[in-house]
């Protein structure tokens, strides 16, 4: 704790610590009107029919990236078909898929986000896209968390989950991309682009989200669960798969170790989305907030910081069991859309808020 100064030089130095105090202040950014339903994308009811075109009843989640050839891909986690139990996810025997995958070219989302197709395995039915054990306390599940292409080459980050433990908490064995140079069609694992979870499980990027702008992809992480904070690295584009090639943010600047990555956002934070924004200059973050049960945003000048308060998107008292908040790649503003999921529906929802320039 620092001591008052003398009154002699209090005055030039109470100036200077003000300055000091207001440049670390998020600089004015924007401010966001709550969201609101534009169209149901999955299941029963839904604009794409997914349960009689595709065998997709229930699902969550809906991670979204440019694919660099006309289209949106948007990943799904678990994914249930015939003999859905109606609420939430489950039972095991409903054609569970640990992950599915949709193609939209759909560039007028003001009535909903319509699919070209999904990926399917045979005729009629979404087929699993990376393969896991099913097997509790060894591999659970297998839950994309953030998508991005370069130069024509998807990468999927996805975590591998050990067990479910109480809500808003669940432990994951390792995360790591998966790569597609076929639209998605077909992925194939990484073995070296791997992040192990620790015998503590607090590895600080096991759930995460990919944003690319300039020349790098930066790659923003969480512990497993939603109660960590947001830790930072980054890649050039070139090297997504390359592990030895990240750089951690340690909040003076860029190092090889990731252990010393730094807090870039506090949480706590749940299912993570990041973008530069255009219309802003900002760069824009939702995330869940499972403390307040709000899909919340928040922006920054850069990806470092500093993040802004957080505003509340979607409220959980209008929209019960929510989470998920991942934002449509092009939807630059003053438009935002995003995909929304409820435990109760156990479905997918494109929401739209108005973003305003400050």
């Amino acid at each position: 704790m620092r001591l008052l100064p003398p009154a002699a030089a209090g005055a030039s130095l109470l100036l200077v610590a003000a300055l000091t105090s207001s440049a670390a202040e998020p600089e004015p950014g924007v401010t966001v009107a709550p969201g609101e339903p534009i169209a149901l994308l999955t299941g029963a009811g839904s604009i794409n029919e997914t349960d009689v075109r595709y065998q997709v009843h229930a699902t969550d989640l809906g991670i979204m990236w440019d694919d660099g050839d006309g289209s949106v891909l948007m990943a799904f986690g678990d994914t249930y078909g015939e003999g859905w139990g109606g609420n939430g996810a489950g039972p095991r025997e409903a054609d569970w898929r640990c992950n599915v995958l949709a193609a939209s070219s759909d560039r007028d989302l003001a009535d909903g986000m319509t699919f070209d197709t999904m990926v399917q395995d045979r005729p009629g039915h979404a087929g699993q896209l990376l393969d896991c054990l099913q097997q509790n306390e060894v591999e659970e599940t297998v839950i994309p968390t953030a998508g991005i292409a370069v130069d024509g080459r998807s990468y999927l980050h996805y975590m591998s989950v050990h067990h479910w433990g109480p809500a808003g908490t669940w432990f994951t064995n390792h995360s790591g991309i998966a790569w597609s140079d076929d639209g998605g069609r077909t992925w194939t694992k990484d073995p070296d682009a791997v992040w192990p979870n620790t015998p503590e499980w607090d590895n600080d990027f096991q759930l995460t989200a990919f944003a690319r702008h300039g020349g790098h992809v930066y790659l923003f992480g969480t512990p497993n669960g939603r109660w960590g904070d947001a830790h930072l690295a980054r890649v050039p584009a070139g090297g997504v798969l390359d592990k030895d090639a990240y750089r951690y943010w340690d909040d003076s600047g860029w190092t090889r170790s990731e252990t010393a990555a730094a807090p870039v956002a506090e949480g706590p934070i749940g299912e993570l989305s990041v973008q530069y924004n255009e219309y802003t200059g900002r760069w824009l973050m939702t995330y869940l907030d499972e403390s307040r049960a709000q899909i919340v945003l928040r922006d920054a000048p850069r990806p470092t910081g500093p993040w802004g308060d957080e505003q509340v998107l979607v409220d959980g008292a209008e929209y019960p069991a929510l989470y998920g908040g991942f934002m449509h790649p092009w939807s630059s503003g003053p438009d935002l859309y995003f995909a929304l999921t409820q435990w109760g529906p156990y479905n997918v929802t494109l929401m739209r808020s108005t973003l305003t320039r400050q």
